[in-house]
């Protein structure tokens, strides 16, 4: 069993390693909670400037100090002193060779009591662990983008990691705001993705066989069950219809339902030929810079407002 270290954010180290979408929203998330040093890797030094004022435009909507004095910003892992760090938070792309060479990396270099975690959400934790000295300290720690805004933090347990890691990593995110819950066995997808996979592999069978369009598909959701979702998940929503009436209603509906072990054609074909959303310009939707900006901040101000409506929900922050 690894000696415990994380404590409380503000005697806290943390090291996030890659600042793309989801290493700036997780900086963002552990400056607001107060840590006492957050360091952060991003290779790309010319983009170093740009994600540095969007973090501090961040916090200063938080009406809080900009970082200046505890946010370490570099472009090589080998520029930090590392002795004192106590979590890592892994945001690289999603290629199993490049973690795995990362991790290797960071089991040689940090204290043996540094726990380490990866933000990834294609990967089992045990196959990007695999071979590391002192596995029980390596986790899954996986946000969702974006990582400061959406509460939930899924906690994965892989083969050999030790579930008192584990706890402390859970009560360092409640600490820092977060919603954390735990993942006891790593299966793909998790916990969170699984549930968003299952419904999308229904949506978009619903789409293919011509049953709806793609906007009815949305507004189904947003605006019928997705709506309540706020309110009570999926098992404490039956808790107030009536399990009865679910188990009846399951019954009918299960058969039907698509278990395909692929992704519809509908989908596949879009990401084949290259129709990715908005960063092509066209998905099931089209886009263009004006469309684009205008969803965005949409998106941006309903999650702000969801936010709002459940902050009573949440862990206060505790430094």
């Amino acid at each position: 069993m690894q000696q415990r270290r994380l404590e409380r954010p503000s005697t806290s180290h943390c090291l996030v390693v890659g600042g793309g979408t989801m290493g700036e929203g997780i900086a963002i998330l552990l400056l607001r909670a107060g840590v006492r040093r957050l360091s952060l890797v991003e290779p790309r030094l010319e983009a170093h400037a740009a994600l540095r004022e969007r973090i501090a435009q961040a916090l200063a909507q938080l009406e809080l100090p900009a970082p200046a004095q505890r946010l370490h910003l570099t472009g090589e892992l080998s520029d930090l002193a590392l002795d004192d760090v106590d979590l890592v938070i892994e945001c690289i792309p999603e290629v199993l060779a490049q973690k795995q060479a990362l991790f290797r990396e960071l089991a040689a270099c940090m204290p043996p009591d540094t726990l380490l975690t990866s933000n990834s959400s294609s990967f089992p934790i045990s196959a990007i662990a695999a071979g590391l000295p002192g596995p029980g300290r390596m986790l899954g720690l996986h946000f969702f983008m974006p990582a400061h805004v959406v509460p939930l933090v899924e906690v994965v347990l892989g083969e050999h990691s030790d579930i008192v890691c584990a706890e402390d990593v859970m009560a360092f995110m409640r600490r820092c705001g977060s919603v954390p819950i735990l993942v006891r066995k790593d299966v793909p997808g998790f916990i969170a993705n699984r549930l968003q996979h299952a419904l999308a592999r229904e949506a978009f069978s619903l789409i293919e066989q011509g049953i709806a369009s793609v906007e009815d598909v949305d507004a189904a959701v947003r605006f019928g069950f997705g709506f309540r979702y706020l309110a009570a998940g999926p098992v404490m929503q039956k808790e107030h219809a009536g399990i009865d009436i679910h188990a009846a209603a399951a019954a009918t509906i299960y058969p039907s339902l698509c278990n395909a072990g692929a992704p519809a054609a509908v989908l596949a074909d879009k990401a084949a030929s290259g129709r990715l959303g908005m960063k092509s310009g066209e998905g099931f939707y089209t886009w263009d810079a004006a469309g684009i900006a205008h969803e965005r901040a949409r998106y941006a101000r309903v999650l702000a407002d969801a936010l709002k409506a459940i902050a009573d929900e949440l862990p206060a922050v505790d430094p």
